[in-house]
């Protein structure tokens, strides 16, 4: 049966309440949040970039930011001034490292709830805030070191605030939204603001068509007081930066922006995908709840809401946009969906509270679904142990027995919340239990694997053995990223092959980054040297005239010391 507004006003009163999503909202963002060790890659770049930021003492290196003593123009800085300010504050480790991000996921759950409560969904804004911060791929995101949960936060706040200004009318709402816009682009560049334009255009579009009350709204949006807030937060580092370099405005926003999304970058750092590549990552993103989209697949009539049909308009929009731009760009990546998160679980909890959270079929399905999909996986991964060719491995480890046992424990952890959620004192409390069960699988393995992701272990050692020795690093760079942030100090790169340090390297004459001729006349006249080898660099490295005058000391994980 349909619901009736009594019915409404009584679960506004349940599940989930507004202090059972703040309790999971700290508890998935702060539990351990100082481990495991700074990731390689990504993590340790910006890291280091905000720790060299901070150890400066050189206001242009905040306006031009340097990694490993070279300046690095791919990014606007607002997260590494942010996270300079962490380190300050708290100190150069693991946990202040992570602050950003991970307030920036609460900020987001913060805005839904009051979101919610403005719009009149006070329920849908707490489910969907619980959905967002528990969802798999948000809930790690949140731990990370990367740009894209600080533009997730800014975007949402920019958008929540100018669908206010549209229905409410109020100018301090449109004042708000260019405030966050601001600092969205200040996070990650221009793609904020096209995302902010290509969202408001298409849902003012398709409320009011194309015509003189379009226009209209478009006007409204025009404000300038609202418009100066903007240029004031944006153009300043802009300007600053072309100053202090002139290839800022090619490199950045031709080299950065356009010819990253026509996936002509130079570098080519990043991969590619077919138009499908986030389909099933958006599901991923917000799994298990993703799984309840099959509670809106049958027939029964939402409950009559005022401003409902514009709301779950805009919420769409607001999420299947910014999808079908990242789709169609030639560069993708994993994190780039996370921006779109809070409006998928909006629109979704929107969904399924206009039918009805108690109905058997909404929460009996989802589970029935992951123990579907957990058996497909494993029958995959079975199949795959079967082929030698191409054995499921990371950093030559094999994965495949693993991973078979946590699907399996996956799909019966499934079939235990459809089997609790039939009880009506239960109901979709009991698919709790998998976002915290895959959390908790998912740190243990990271933390097993810290060797294999992190420099932290190798770093303790060459404090502890290689005191006194000048530490290079040989050809990876991106590979060994966290090293420097350990050691507290940028490495000379010998040979590199370093993607995101070959720009920073034209750019600045610097002793960083020497040739196999320089670094064997440098093992030959200089004192105690070691050098760091990933095992897929070891075959070339053991070629090289100085192999020879250098001894195996310490292999730990993926890497190898050898020392004179």
């Amino acid at each position: 049966m349909p619901l009736f507004p009594r019915d409404l006003a009584r679960l506004n009163t349940e599940f989930p309440s507004q202090g059972l999503v703040w309790l999971l909202a700290l508890v998935f963002v702060f539990a351990g949040l100082g481990n495991p060790g700074i990731s390689d890659n990504n993590e340790g770049l910006y890291a280091e970039i905000a720790r060299e930021m901070l150890m400066s003492h050189d206001w242009r290196h905040w306006v031009i930011p340097h990694l490993n003593g070279l300046p690095y123009m791919e990014k606007p800085p607002l997260l590494y001034w942010l996270t300079a300010l962490s380190f300050a504050l708290f100190g150069i480790a693991e946990w202040p490292a992570r602050l950003v991000p991970a307030i920036s996921a609460l900020s987001c759950v913060a805005m839904m709830l009051r979101f919610g409560n403005a719009v009149q969904r006070t329920l849908a804004g707490r489910l969907g805030a619980l959905m967002f911060i528990t969802g798999l791929g948000v809930s790690i995101m949140s731990r990370l070191l990367m740009f894209d949960m600080l533009l997730t936060a800014c975007l949402t706040g920019a958008l929540l605030n100018g669908y206010r200004h549209f229905t409410e009318g109020s100018p301090a709402q449109l004042r708000r939204s260019m405030v966050w816009l601001g600092l969205a682009v200040l996070s990650k560049g221009m793609v904020a603001l096209l995302l902010y334009l290509l969202v408001v255009g298409g849902f003012l579009f398709s409320v009011a068509g194309f015509g003189g009350t379009f226009l209209r709204a478009i006007g409204r949006m025009m404000r300038l007081d609202a418009l100066a807030l903007l240029v004031a937060i944006v153009l300043p580092w802009h300007v600053t930066a072309s100053v202090i370099e002139p290839l800022f405005p090619w490199f950045y926003f031709v080299n950065e922006h356009v010819l990253r999304f026509l996936g002509k970058r130079e570098p080519h750092d990043y991969y590619s995908g077919p138009a499908w590549y986030y389909l099933p990552r958006i599901m991923l993103y917000l799994f298990p709840w993703s799984m309840f989209v099959l509670g809106l697949l049958d027939r029964q009539q939402p409950l009559p809401a005022a401003g409902s049909a514009t709301l779950r308009r805009f919420l769409f929009l607001a999420w299947l946009l910014p999808l079908a731009f990242f789709s169609i760009s030639r560069a993708k990546a994993n994190y780039y969906l996370v921006v779109v998160m809070p409006f998928a679980a909006l629109h979704l909890a929107v969904g399924l509270e206009n039918r009805g959270l108690r109905r058997p079929a909404l929460t009996v399905w989802p589970g029935c679904a992951v123990a579907i999909l957990a058996a497909a996986l494993c029958l995959t991964i079975w199949l795959r142990q079967e082929d030698t060719d191409r054995p499921l491995q990371i950093f030559h480890t094999s994965l495949g027995m693993p991973l078979l046992a946590a699907f399996a424990a996956i799909g019966l952890l499934g079939l235990l919340c459809s089997l609790l959620a039939r009880s009506f004192a239960i109901g979709m409390k009991a698919y709790l239990m998998l976002p915290v069960a895959v959390g908790a699988m998912i740190y243990s393995v990271v933390m097993a694997m810290q060797p294999l992701t992190t420099t932290k272990p190798l770093a303790r050692w060459l404090q502890r053995e290689a005191s006194g020795y000048k530490i290079f690093l040989y050809r990876s760079f991106e590979d060994i990223s966290s090293l420097p942030f350990y050691m507290e100090q940028p490495l000379p790169i010998v040979d590199s092959r370093s993607r995101d340090l070959l720009w920073g390297a034209r750019l600045k004459p610097n002793t960083l980054m020497h040739s196999d001729n320089e670094f064997d006349a440098i093992v030959q006249s200089q004192g105690r040297i070691a050098i760091v080898v990933t095992d897929r660099q070891l075959q070339a490295f053991r070629t090289r005239p100085y192999a020879a005058r250098l001894q195996e000391r310490k292999h730990m994980g993926r890497l190898t010391v050898f020392m004179n």
